[in-house]
């Protein structure tokens, strides 16, 4: 434990957003922000605020290689003084960039000093970002976290990276841990009953409710307990398909239904009985999937439902079918109007979360690994066999795997979600998105001996 608040610096070469973040982490503008590099020289000192976790964060010049009497050389010993004094470091690269030599070098230097770091890819928002993420893995940190700074993208992420990283309890005034409400978001087209059925599951009329659809605009954060769970739920605008959005008020609207999202820890989509799995239906919950968030279908108005068996099986079949991504996801009859299959729904919710958040083991998964490709190899690509070497859980929430093999580029898709089909089966994983990245190389860890602070 700590006996003061814990300060954690932001490094990076010049121009990666570590002045963007630091200001986001303040909520003021106290660094100056430019696309010129090298706007910033000195450390700069904050009082940082994220979701109740409270430190001290130190804004730092861009790392350079450089004459020690030179300014950029002075610049670095600065750098390299706030690291030394920090209880974490959050170590910024540009995903847009991906890794450079120099990222690659002061990532060395880095594990030398045997310090807690969390390694930042900025600049991930859209797809112009994903390939530098995923290639920062190399840089030795495990899972890069996938953030926008300017966008305020991967905020919740980066909160449960730092406190995973932090001794115990550290900064942590507002919340114990035990007592966190999950972040429940409630989503789904306009009109299929998302803002009734919140107010039956907390017992009041809280949200304004009608037959108009489009009524709720803002997200709406409602603070309830359900069998002694602790949950912050959150009601969002109905999501129209793109084309039909046209006003900025509802652009605006549903912009905050996807940063709720995002910060959501599990995600109820709510879908009309009567008429579900709507093409934008299947749409909302790829963003789900693509978001990394746990989910569960709530198959609302339920009551007007004349064969409900039967509908059930048959929707079953066909959730399987239109959403492989994400198999084994719970699929709840609920009435909002009448109250019917809130309890199930919850508790779904409540395993969901709990699936979101498992670990495996490094030795289970490898005794699981040398079964699996036993049974059914890599197919040889090109007249040579690939082997798989290595497995291990880099992450939870969701639950993400990296894989080490001798030609990672020539796995074929098909076989990759073989392998993840199969993880999910036999580690009991339903319901939640799974994460694989293939690397090059055998186990990464061996030999390596990493001090922590």
């Amino acid at each position: 434990m700590l006996d003061h608040a814990p300060r954690v610096v932001i490094i990076g070469r010049p121009n990666v957003g570590k002045s963007t973040l630091f200001n986001r982490l303040v909520g003021r503008k106290l660094a100056l922000v430019d696309d010129q590099p090298g706007v910033t020289r000195d450390r700069r000192e904050g009082e940082a605020s994220l979701h109740g976790l409270e430190f001290t964060i130190i804004d730092t010049a861009g790392l350079e290689e450089a004459d020690p009497n030179s300014l950029a050389g002075r610049m670095r010993a600065q750098t390299e003084a706030a690291v030394a004094t920090a209880d974490l470091t959050l170590f910024m690269i540009d995903a847009r960039a991906g890794v450079t030599p120099l990222d690659a070098h002061f990532a060395t230097l880095l594990h030398g000093l045997g310090q807690p770091v969390v390694l930042i890819a900025n600049k991930a928002e859209g797809k112009a970002g994903a390939a530098g993420a995923l290639e920062a893995y190399e840089l030795g940190f495990g899972e890069p976290l996938a953030v926008s700074a300017e966008h305020g993208e991967g905020m919740a992420d980066l909160h449960e990276a730092i406190i995973a990283a932090l001794p115990e309890g550290a900064g942590e005034h507002a919340e114990d841990e035990a007592d966190k409400p999950i972040r429940l978001a409630v989503i789904g087209r306009p009109n299929a009953g998302k803002s009734t059925l919140i107010n039956r599951m907390i017992g009041q009329e809280r949200l304004l409710t009608g037959p108009e659809a489009g009524i709720t605009r803002d997200s709406i954060a409602v603070d309830w307990t359900w069998r002694d769970h602790h949950f912050r739920v959150y009601d969002t605008a109905g999501m129209r398909r793109r084309a039909k959005v046209v006003e900025k008020l509802e652009k605006m609207a549903v912009g905050d239904g996807l940063r709720a999202i995002r910060f959501a820890e599990v995600v109820i989509l709510v879908l009309d009985a009567t008429m579900p799995f709507d093409k934008q239906d299947l749409h909302i919950a790829s963003l789900v999937e693509s978001e990394g968030r746990a989910l569960i279908i709530a198959l609302n108005k339920w009551d007007l439902i004349e064969e409900p068996q039967a509908v059930l099986k048959e929707l079953r079949i066909e959730v399987e079918r239109l959403l492989p991504q994400i198999r084994g996801v719970a699929l709840v009859p609920v009435s909002g109007l009448g109250g019917k299959g809130i309890d199930k729904m919850m508790v779904k919710a409540i395993e969901t979360y709990e699936v979101w958040n498992r670990r495996i083991s490094t030795a289970k998964l490898n005794r699981w690994l040398s079964g699996v490709v036993e049974h059914h190899p890599p197919p040889a690509v090109s007249g040579r066999r690939i082997k798989l070497r290595y497995l291990t859980q880099a992450k939870a929430r969701p639950p993400s795997f990296v894989a080490f093999c001798s030609r990672p580029e020539a796995l074929p898709t098909a076989w990759q979600r073989y392998l993840l089909n199969a993880l999910r089966d036999d580690f009991k994983l339903p319901g939640v998105p799974l994460r694989l990245m293939l690397r090059k190389g055998e186990n990464p860890f061996e030999g390596r001996k990493r001090k922590r602070s």
